[in-house]
């Protein structure tokens, strides 16, 4: 159907540091071309300078064959670009219709007809079938359903060309097959998608074109047809990527870690949160908690972590009763956590790289003088760059804020944090969500290394082939409830994908 956009020769420098180098790409009317690279690779910088967040270096871009300069966002949606960044750009305080309509180019001043734009945005999530709840708050929406608002913001502001980093990273199995019918649907009305993806058998089934991005440049541009996931994953990293199978262990002799006993909490209703929820996690075994995404994952591990306080029922840690519900007692009895939301549970963006590092040890005698008095920078940077040597943290320095590493690299830090404190409970939620395949690799490998060790470990995962591959013991949760529960050896997939609808 031609040619709608055209990046020529796009470089973007920071300071000596060449995020892109080098770049052309082309993306044509009614086609998804994606954009496949590790973490660090430069492809969310490309599309920052597509979108008008930053300014190129060096290059030219062209849309329907006129040369363009896009000096702002606002004028990229102007054009017909909508990005869906990785890390969304929602305002919390804000309900769903709010910020869909958020710079409508409808308001005559300030005034907004409501009615009218709501009538808008119905049409589109029931044309798409993005579901969303337009009265609710941000905060009180699940991931997948902020990614859903996302899309449906881009569209509604008139996307030709929508750019989706990293879509699928929010989505259950069930919704990426939602997410692809959307795209379907875009293409043939001839819209274009950029596509931005780490999971191979994704890229494979929806692109038409795939363009490989490594250390800044590219590698090459592929069809879909003519390639494999073999293929792109040594045009990715520069090498094969050996096949590999995690060995199941039984630990139903090992001690219990962790218990919950009959919890339950309700933030909403009794058809949300957790519901009469009775689990054991034992030293040295992974339990996998599979179900579809906002059926009580998140309050689950907010429950097991000392961020909430059941309502009912009891938690034990190391055969001790839990009696007070506090995130830093927890710490120091051994739990660790990586939760599914990185940037407000997890980092803190405008610290650095090495202070992310210690946000939880600071005051020990290792990172301190006077018991937490002073810091021992000199300490706390050394160790910081071991662990970004050895957690391969694509960075300038340590001195780095974590804001301005790519998702990846920012997931890789807090990873190296919760990893390196020898936990006694590791509570991990999507674990790999925004990492490329080398790091879901080496991310695996250090969840396995740390069951070895003797950790139990709870692990939270929309990706239903990570739970498969990596639990020890499955436990279904359906509207906060356990439909049953499975050995992770030979586990029974149909019976696991029936209890995660509630039959």
């Amino acid at each position: 159907m031609g040619e709608l956009l055209r990046m020529e020769h796009i470089s973007k420098r920071f300071g000596t540091f060449y995020a892109n180098r080098d770049i052309s790409l082309t993306v044509n009317r009614g086609e998804v071309l994606t954009l496949l690279g590790e973490n660090g690779a430069g492809k969310s910088t490309l599309m920052n300078v597509l979108t008008g967040l930053y300014q190129p270096t060096e290059g030219s871009i062209w849309l329907n064959g006129q040369k363009i300069k896009i000096d702002s966002p606002s004028q990229a949606v102007k054009l017909g670009i909508g990005m869906v960044h990785q890390h969304f750009m929602l305002v919390d305080a804000m309900t769903v219709f709010e910020n869909i309509i958020l710079g409508d180019k409808h308001a005559k001043g300030i005034f907004v007809d409501k009615d009218a734009r709501r009538g808008e945005i119905e049409e589109l999530s029931a044309k798409y079938g993005l579901e969303v709840q337009l009265d609710k708050p941000i905060t009180e929406i699940s991931v997948g359903e902020q990614q859903r608002t996302e899309i449906l913001k881009a569209l509604y502001h008139g996307a030709e060309l929508l750019i989706l980093d990293e879509p699928s990273a929010a989505l259950t199995d069930i919704e990426v097959e939602g997410l692809f019918a959307i795209i379907l649907k875009l293409i043939g009305e001839g819209k274009s998608v950029i596509f931005i993806s780490h999971k191979m058998r994704e890229v494979l089934r929806i692109s038409d074109r795939i363009t490989v991005l490594r250390l800044g440049q590219v590698v090459g541009t592929v069809k879909r047809t003519d390639t494999d996931g073999i293929m792109l994953a040594k045009m990715m990293i520069g090498h094969e990527l050996q096949p590999v199978h995690y060995e199941k262990k039984d630990s139903s002799a090992e001690p219990v870690v962790a218990e919950m006993k009959n919890i339950d909490y309700h933030k909403t209703s009794k058809h949300s949160g957790i519901n009469d929820v009775s689990l054991k996690i034992r030293k040295g075994e992974i339990v996998g908690i599979a179900g579809v995404d906002g059926n009580g994952q998140t309050q689950l591990a907010q429950l097991i972590t000392g961020v909430i306080a059941p309502e009912g029922g009891e938690i034990d840690l190391n055969d001790h009763k839990v009696g007070v519900f506090d995130p830093n007692g927890f710490i120091h009895s051994g739990v660790s956590h990586v939760p599914e939301d990185r940037n407000h549970q997890g980092l803190i963006g405008n610290m650095t790289i090495s202070e992310n590092l210690v946000l939880k040890n600071c005051d020990t005698e290792t990172f301190s003088y006077g018991k937490g008095l002073l810091l021992n920078k000199k300490a706390i940077d050394a160790y910081a760059d071991d662990i970004v040597q050895k957690y391969d943290v694509r960075c300038t320095s340590v001195f780095q804020t974590v804001r301005s590493l790519s998702g990846g690299n920012q997931q890789k830090v807090l990873l190296a944090r919760e990893f390196e404190s020898d936990p006694t409970l590791l509570v991990v939620a999507h674990p790999t969500r925004g990492l490329d395949i080398g790091a879901t690799r080496a991310v695996h490998d250090k969840i396995i290394a740390a069951r070895d060790r003797g950790a139990g470990i709870l692990l939270i995962s929309a990706d239903f082939d990570e739970i498969l591959e990596m639990s020890d013991r499955i436990i279904v949760l359906f509207e906060g409830r356990v439909m049953g529960e499975f050995s992770g050896k030979e586990p029974p997939v149909n019976e696991i994908s029936l209890a995660m609808t509630g039959k």
